[in-house]
């Protein structure tokens, strides 16, 4: 069974910082691109930062050289850290495995997701 749980987020003022977790389990995670998504109220889901098996990322235009994405396969766990954070990036906060030829969820099965709040 496919799982996904995500922790880490949290009540943040413009500028700060948080570090997201989310364990995997049900996957072959080590083989798998990973990523981050997030959907902030009255859109849809968006994708926020990729990182590949052999660790090469991606990410949204919106937060590259703010957030970092990683990985350790050996706790089959991927994190987000998100630094200089802005209200525009308050949302709930997903992962998922990533398609490898394009950002697209792998898995039609979430997280209940980390709500994220940036706000003074």
């Amino acid at each position: 069974q496919v799982q996904f749980v995500e922790s880490g987020g949290g009540l943040v003022q413009p500028g700060g910082s948080l570090r997201l977790s989310c364990a995997a389990s049900g996957i072959s995670f080590s083989f798998l691109p990973m990523g981050w998504y997030r959907q902030a109220p009255g859109n849809q889901r968006e994708f926020v930062a990729r990182i590949t098996s052999n660790g090469l990322t991606n990410y949204a235009d919106s937060v590259k050289g703010r957030f970092t994405i990683s990985r350790d396969n050996a706790k089959n766990t991927v994190y987000l850290q998100m630094n200089s954070l802005k209200p525009d990036d308050t949302a709930v906060y997903y992962c998922n495995a990533v398609r490898a030829t394009n950002n697209l969820p792998l898995y039609g099965s979430w997280g209940q997701g980390t709500q994220v709040t940036v706000s003074s």
